[in-house]
């Protein structure tokens, strides 16, 4: 009598599993490898491009310069309506 474990092959080892994880390498690895290489250049490629749209001259920085000197301004005008209006908060504790 023949067992039933013949019918199906022998179980692989060795040689053959070597070659199913280089074939699972090529299928699985190398897209992978690829998409992440896409992901890396592209993310790379859009912090270039904001650092570069950032300082492209003296044109663009002169609106912050202005920007800037309107809310230290505006940050001048709200201190001393605080401080104004402190002022009156004492005044109305002592009388």
């Amino acid at each position: 009598m023949v067992p039933m474990a013949l019918a199906f092959g022998g179980v692989p080892g060795g040689p053959e599993v070597v070659i199913v994880l280089i074939v699972a390498a090529l299928l699985f690895g190398v897209p992978l490898v690829l998409v992440a290489g896409v992901v890396l250049y592209f993310t790379t490629r859009s912090d270039d491009d904001a650092v570069d749209d950032g300082a492209s001259g003296a044109g663009s920085r002169e609106p912050d310069a202005e920007r800037i000197a309107e809310l230290e301004a505006e940050v001048e005008r709200l201190r001393e309506k605080v401080d104004g209006e402190a002022d009156e908060a004492e005044e109305a504790e002592r009388s």
